[in-house]
């Protein structure tokens, strides 16, 4: 699956997901557009996933109609140490989500 990790988290997550294509927005080149520009960029990219801490995300845009799964991770911090226990579960979770769904993923 491809993934796009938002800019406010860690680069290094992407080691944590082996059986993805990851990339960042920075990779992209995307880094300061507005959410909804960003994720209009990323599905015309062929991005089927996106990664981010914006815990509004699911309430500020219309993620269903974009047709992008959408993860949202919930960590004390967006911190590589705060987040790296959560990626275990990502990994689960985009193996099984399917397009316009967003899921939380909390410790």
């Amino acid at each position: 699956m491809r993934v796009l990790l938002d800019e406010s988290l860690p680069r290094r997550l992407i080691r944590l997901l082996p059986h993805h294509a990851c990339s960042t927005v920075e990779d992209q080149g995307w880094s300061g557009m507005k959410n909804s520009d960003l994720l209009r960029a990323a599905r015309e990219a062929g991005f089927e996933a996106f990664l981010t801490a914006d815990q509004g995300i699911a309430y500020q845009q219309n993620l269903e109609a974009l047709g992008m799964a959408t993860v949202v991770l919930a960590g004390r911090s967006s911190t590589l140490a705060d987040l790296e226990p959560l990626m275990a579960r990502v990994g689960e979770v985009l193996a099984a989500i399917r397009p316009g769904e967003v899921i939380r993923v909390a410790a």
